[in-house]
């Protein structure tokens, strides 16, 4: 049964830890194209292309915590079949 709590505690924490990372990171990303567009404003559009490529990427990495996180998920059994188990139902 411990293993079943592990497994069910690590879905809810993947995604949550990932979008909280990845919220972190692109904020960061974007504040540094921002302050690098102010110090060069002629180097805005390189810029763009680069930081759009840039949290692609992050958000990648995050969809891919989801993924995991689902496929963990239906590794799950049934709560009823859990209960039943425990005794409680």
């Amino acid at each position: 049964m411990l293993y079943l709590f592990g497994l069910a505690l690590a879905t809810g924490l993947a995604v949550a830890i990932a979008a909280f990372a990845g919220s972190l990171s692109q904020g960061r990303a974007i504040s540094a194209a921002l302050e690098a567009t102010a110090r060069q404003p002629e180097a805005g559009g390189r810029l763009f292309t680069f930081l759009i490529l840039g949290l692609a990427f992050i958000e990648s990495l995050t969809i891919y915590a989801l993924v995991i996180s689902l496929l963990l998920s239906f590794k799950l059994p049934p709560a009823e079949a859990v209960l039943e188990k425990l005794g409680g139902g």
